[in-house]
């Protein structure tokens, strides 16, 4: 689903009932001859519930989630301007997960790139295990160019979140290398892999012998939020990992935890891990 296509309908509708029902931030531009026209649709939570008995509660509620709360009805049905947003919310969710990271942002970002063996966006969706190991290519690029032996070795993943990838990364990934360059950890060089699931972190493990393997991985996207995205941290994997070995930390983003922030903390909570040589379930009990 093309968003900037869904945006163009939803503009175009809004536009009919934009005399009687005004609404205010994504901006669409239209050409009609020489002249171009921004039609711009503001996200705001309003209280669409006719002659509610409790405004002030279902404002407060609004203040403090995402969630679609207070919107009201006609009828059965959602009224316009609810509707036209969540349409343009769901393109985005389905932009963030087909559209994939721009070669452009992976250019900026000046770190290699490898694929995972699954070929396209279908067989990664369809089959899990496609995402899980490198193709043969990129497994023999790590193994003759990653440094080895270091404690930490990090992964950006696109997931299913390019939008949170290109949202995110730039100013996590930094605030994270620092953050681990300031306690003395040594790190290998950073990759991106294509098309990659968290488990693929335990192949590259093995690859570059280090003590904690991470991923900055996109998270699948909903309708509050296409943009963001997870950080998977393992110890040692090994053939007998579990997913309880794994410990996460979800919702990076400008609405959740800011990525500056979350680069800090992660880098904090690698010390920890090495410290205790142990992460997941484990590591939760140790401390």
């Amino acid at each position: 689903m093309d968003i900037q296509a869904i945006v163009k309908q939803v503009m175009e509708e809004l536009e009919k009932t934009q005399q009687t029902n005004p609404v205010n931030s994504t901006v669409s531009k239209e050409k009609v001859g020489e002249i171009t026209r921004d039609l711009v649709f503001e996200k705001k939570n309003v209280v669409g519930v006719d002659n509610p008995i409790d405004r002030e509660t279902i404002e407060k509620v609004q203040s403090i989630t995402p969630a679609r709360i207070g919107i009201g009805r006609t009828g059965t049905r959602m009224k316009t301007r609810e509707y036209l947003d969540f349409r343009i919310d769901h393109a985005a969710a389905q932009d963030a997960v087909f559209r994939g990271v721009s070669e452009e942002f992976l250019a900026e970002l000046k770190i290699p790139v490898l694929s995972s063996i699954s070929k396209s966006m279908d067989e990664y969706l369809m089959n899990l295990d496609s995402g899980r190991k490198l193709d043969e290519a990129s497994r023999k690029w790590a193994e003759a160019n990653i440094p080895k032996n270091n404690q930490v070795q990090i992964i950006v993943s696109d997931g299913l979140s390019s939008t949170g990838i290109e949202a995110n990364v730039p100013d996590l990934l930094p605030a994270l290398i620092q953050g681990l360059t300031v306690k003395n950890i040594s790190t290998g060089d950073p990759v991106f892999i294509k098309r990659s699931r968290v488990w693929i972190q335990d192949e590259l493990a093995s690859i570059v012998n280090c003590d904690v393997v991470i991923s900055l991985i996109g998270e699948r996207p909903g309708l509050a939020t296409s943009k963001s995205i997870s950080a998977y941290l393992i110890y040692r994997p090994n053939e007998d990992t579990v997913e309880a070995d794994r410990t996460v930390i979800s919702n990076i983003h400008d609405g959740g935890i800011p990525p500056v922030e979350a680069g800090a903390y992660l880098a904090d909570l690698i010390a920890d891990v090495l410290k205790h040589k142990a992460s997941g379930v484990k590591f939760a009990q140790l401390k």
